[in-house]
């Protein structure tokens, strides 16, 4: 203490400045080290204590700072996470990625900047890393609906690698593990928090006798004992879960194409028969008379397809051959279509005008069902990849739209479905298929399952982003949608990683990046919904209804306060 006192203002305020950003900076990079799909996620168990260190310092020196000192303290950190764990997004656009990591970041430190001003107005502790909790579940709650919806970083996801240590999914769904991960996060700090202050205290006294070994030893004991238990023991229950789930046989004969159709150079400009040539090459071998479906990778098809004559398409013929050589088969096709509106019929915003006449049309990426029904059946993608397919509707943000992520074709919002369909299928249980982006989103996904799907596929083109973390760690996360619905799924990629996933979350036959691949699986279908896929994501709403009425408490402490010392 007297050494402190001994040093300038200035350069004290100088260090701890410093202090502050390397905080900061070392959460950023635990947090980093501990992401899929190569870190390790016990690493988020202790990633924001130095950032939760910062935001005490801060408070505890208020007079020192501004009301938004935790908000730029923490940038620094969180902008290091982005950074290091999505800078794979620049493969297809530097200031699509540049916008995706800077924004995302502040958001985040937005939300501590939340926390720390309700933590400070409360006057309490435990109140306040409550409402830690509340906003940050908040926060990524929003990210899960709105525009600009980028869940890639929701904390729940971080153990999509060692999805071993989460069957309890299947309860809560992705947002048990950020509340998992933020309480552990809480109690450790304070346990750090609290052994500092004993110690500086003894210090100050210069009376160390006067501090009873024993006792202080016991106390240490029980506060790490509780974190710990804290973390070991969802971990235990997760392995009794895994081990003693077994799947009840229901087989499904599929096969999954990856075709490896280069999205830059050829996606846009092989014709039809080629496309489906190449398909068929991987496909044809594996197909028999007891094959129940195959599944191909989402945009295979880019033939310019009108649903209003959907069964003229070169496309779709050669896909009703293929049908009356294997009658039972049922064949889902990834691809792009255009609706055109007919006149009276409502026109949605998504809606683009034709250049030469007084009409309306539609885009859409859609998952096209052939089976030996006599209407096709399609499903259009309806969470849709901010800046590739939608461009944020809000006003103040157009301005973003000059950021648009160009993956080829037509850049700007596509039309979308409002019911998660299910596909009617012949000699099998029904099926849906969630198409590439629409895989993070948990409650999104299981309301393919709560709709009747008793297996799930997946189909996606991953190539965009090139041989980086980005494809591996869309691949992770679909073990946790395995989990949180025990559906079996069936993933085809373009390029990436094509396999099929059991009920468990297990992933089997995995192929390699950027070599064309066929898998012949046979899967169990499940009729059984867990509670998750009936409730949904309930924790993160009721959640945000709390962290709402702590944020409007600590206003209301607040204005009470400034009312007294006016008096």
């Amino acid at each position: 203490m007297v050494a402190y006192l001994c040093i300038p203002d200035f350069t004290l305020m100088k260090y701890l400045k410093l202090r502050l950003i390397l905080l900061s900076l070392a959460s950023g990079l635990i947090l980093s080290l501990a992401w899929p799909e190569r870190g390790f996620p016990a690493l988020l168990f202790f990633a924001f204590v130095p950032l939760l260190r910062m935001e005490e310092l801060v408070s505890s020196n208020r007079e020192r700072f501004t009301r938004f000192s935790v908000f730029f303290y923490s940038y620094p950190g969180f902008l290091l996470w982005n950074g290091l764990t999505t800078w794979w997004i620049v493969n297809s656009t530097g200031e699509g990625a540049a916008m995706a990591v800077v924004l995302n970041a502040m958001f985040m430190s937005i939300v501590f900047a939340f926390f720390s001003g309700t933590k400070r107005r409360l006057g309490s502790r435990p109140a306040g890393y409550l409402a830690l909790i509340c906003f940050w579940v908040m926060f990524e709650y929003l990210h899960l609906n709105w525009d600009l919806n980028w869940p890639w970083l929701n904390l729940g996801n971080g153990f999509s690698s060692y999805h071993h240590w989460v069957q309890w999914y299947e309860y809560t769904g992705a947002f048990g593990g950020t509340v998992w991960v933020l309480l552990v996060n809480i109690l450790v700090y304070d346990i750090a928090s609290r052994f500092i202050r004993d110690e500086r205290d003894a210090s100050i006294l210069h009376k160390p006798h006067q501090v009873n070994e024993e006792n202080r030893s016991g106390g240490v004991k029980m506060r790490v004992i509780i974190p710990l238990i804290m973390i070991l023991a969802p971990i235990a229950f997760s392995y009794l879960l895994y081990y003693t789930y077994h799947e009840k046989s229901n087989p499904v004969h599929a096969v999954i194409v990856q075709p490896n159709i280069d999205p830059y150079s050829e996606q846009y400009s092989l014709p039809p028969i080629q496309v489906v040539g190449r398909i068929m090459n991987l496909a044809g071998p594996a197909i028999d008379s007891t094959t129940n479906i195959l599944v191909t990778p989402e945009s295979a098809l880019q033939q310019e397809m009108w649903e209003n004559q959907i069964e003229t398409f070169e496309s779709v013929l050669l896909a009703r051959q293929i049908i009356t050589k294997y009658p039972n088969l049922n064949i889902i096709l990834g691809g792009t279509t255009y609706y055109a509106f007919k006149p009276g019929e409502k026109i949605p915003h998504t809606a683009r005008k034709f250049t030469q006449e007084n009409a309306w049309y539609n885009r859409y990426n859609a998952a096209i069902m052939v089976s030996r029904y006599p209407t096709l059946q399609m499903y259009h993608k309806s969470k849709l990849t901010p800046g590739v397919e939608v461009l944020p509707s809000y006003n103040g943000f157009k301005w973003l739209e000059k950021y648009a992520i160009d993956l080829g074709g037509i850049v700007g919002s596509l039309g979308t479905d409002s019911v998660r369909k299910v596909f009617r299928v012949i000699n099998m249980p029904p099926v849906a298929a969630c198409i590439c982006y629409e895989s993070i989103f948990g409650e999104f996904f299981a309301e393919f399952v709560r709709n009747g799907a008793q297996v799930m596929c997946i189909i996606t083109n991953d190539g965009w982003w090139g041989n980086t973390a980005g494809h591996r760690q869309h691949f992770a996360f679909a073990h946790l949608r395995a989990i949180e619905t025990r559906r079996s799924i069936l993933r085809s990629a373009n390029t990436g990683i094509s396999a099929w996933i059991d009920q468990r979350g297990d992933a089997h036959e995995q192929t390699k990046y950027w070599v064309p691949a066929v898998i012949k699986a046979t899967v169990n279908a499940n009729d059984r919904m867990t509670f998750y896929t009936l409730h949904g994501d309930y924790i993160a709403f009721w959640l945000s209804w709390l962290g709402g009425l702590l944020y409007l408490g600590s206003l209301g402490v607040w204005v009470r306060r400034k009312r007294i010392k006016k008096s």
